[in-house]
């Protein structure tokens, strides 16, 4: 993401910082075009936009209070996290009860391939279409799609639902795939025949989890890169966290959520892509 930004945009206008200043370092050194800033407080006081992506809503909740002084009521703050809705619309809603800006929570689908290529899409939370019209060209440097989805919050519920699914669907894929192998099939042709019939998703044409099928795909290179089990897991609990909330029942959501948080509480398997699941099922019917 921080790549396309930096191509993209005009030499200075991209600031970046982050705790880890060895992380900034290696950026700015291959783009140099970005230029670092000391603290958030630099950042809020000189950037119109400020984009955060981060692993915890506390994480997300204790950068806006870096930002805090340097904030005022023209300030735009996007969050990408992924975090729970309700979190989202808490601390959206402080900043602009506090008349320090507009705040969304814009969290995205895509993968690291997406967010390499530029291709990501964003689903948005925010006030207004018309406030999202202000944040557009920005995203649109880093994504393909950039959807409205509601008022604050909303962004991060279309998120948790959309990665619930892709846990079920690289589950099922990796079963499916696991299956004809252990039935003698040719997993390049299967691959292929699922990838041209009705079983086609993201998790058999892009991610596939046999390795070779998709040589791009993480399976190809021992599961290293992509995203991670860990990560996965997270997102489900906050699915589920708000399956509990809503009285919904998501059965097969349940399912898949306790492979990945029992898979990413191992050392074997926390790391790795998520698609690491088949390596799992594999091992577990040997």
């Amino acid at each position: 993401m921080g790549k396309n930004l930096a191509l993209k945009t005009k030499p200075g206008t991209l600031l970046v910082y982050d705790v880890n200043k060895a992380a900034v370092e290696r950026f700015v050194d291959t783009f140099p075009q970005a230029k670092a800033v000391s603290d958030p407080g630099e950042m809020a006081e000189k950037a119109g936009l400020v984009l955060t992506m981060l692993p915890e809503a506390n994480h997300v909740e204790q950068a806006h209070k870096a930002l805090w002084d340097g904030l005022d009521e023209s300030s735009l703050l996007v969050d990408s996290s992924t975090i729970a809705a309700e979190e989202a619309r808490r601390l959206s809603q402080k900043v602009m009860d506090a008349k320090k800006g507009t705040a969304f929570d814009a969290p995205v689908s895509g993968g690291a391939v997406g967010a390499d290529a530029g291709t990501l899409t964003f689903m948005v939370g925010g006030p207004s279409v018309e406030a999202v019209e202000k944040i557009k060209p920005t995203l649109s440097l880093m994504g393909r799609n950039v959807v409205y989805c509601g008022q604050n919050g909303t962004g991060q519920v279309a998120k948790l639902c959309n990665n619930m699914l892709l846990a079920i669907s690289m589950a099922g894929v990796s079963e499916a795939m696991l299956l004809g192998a252990r039935l003698g099939m040719d997993p390049l042709l299967l691959g292929s025949i699922i990838n041209n019939s009705t079983g086609r998703c993201w998790s058999s044409d892009t991610n596939n989890p046999h390795p070779g099928v998709v040589p791009t795909a993480p399976a190809s290179r021992d599961y290293q890169g992509g995203f991670s089990t860990h990560l996965m897991a997270k997102d489900l609990r906050l699915a589920m966290k708000s399956a509990e909330d809503s009285a919904t029942n998501p059965i097969l959501g349940t399912m898949a959520a306790k492979i990945f948080n029992d898979l990413a509480k191992t050392d074997e398997y926390g790391k790795l892509d998520f698609s690491s699941v088949y390596k799992w099922m594999n091992k577990q019917h040997s």
